[in-house]
C-alpha cells in the first residue's frame, strides 16, 4: 500500500460539524496521489458522524468523491476520490 495514496484520519472526539468540516478540508486538500480518505468515525457514537458523510458528501454533493462505501468495519467509511 501506497501511504501517499490513501489518507486515514481519526475523527474520535470531535462533533459532526468538527468532524465534517476536517473531512471536506482533507479531501478539497489531498494531492493528486491520493485515491482514499479513510474515515475513522468509531462505532456508537460515530454513527452520526457516518451519517452526515453521506449526507453532506454523498450523492455528488462534493465532485471530488467518486463515491462512499463502508470500511473494512462499522466504525470506519471509506471516500474514494477516483478508481485504483
Amino acid at each position: 500500500m501506497n501511504l501517499q495514496s490513501i489518507i486515514e484520519m481519526d475523527v474520535h472526539g470531535m462533533s459532526v460539524d468538527e468532524a465534517i468540516a476536517a473531512i471536506e478540508k482533507q479531501v478539497k486538500n489531498a494531492p493528486p496521489g491520493v485515491y482514499r480518505v479513510v474515515v475513522i468515525h468509531g462505532f456508537n457514537r460515530g454513527n452520526r458522524i457516518q451519517q452526515a458523510i453521506y449526507r453532506e458528501l454523498g450523492n455528488g454533493i462534493n465532485p471530488k468523491v467518486l463515491r462512499i462505501t463502508g470500511g473494512d468495519n462499522p466504525g470506519k467509511t471509506e471516500l474514494i476520490l477516483r478508481e485504483y
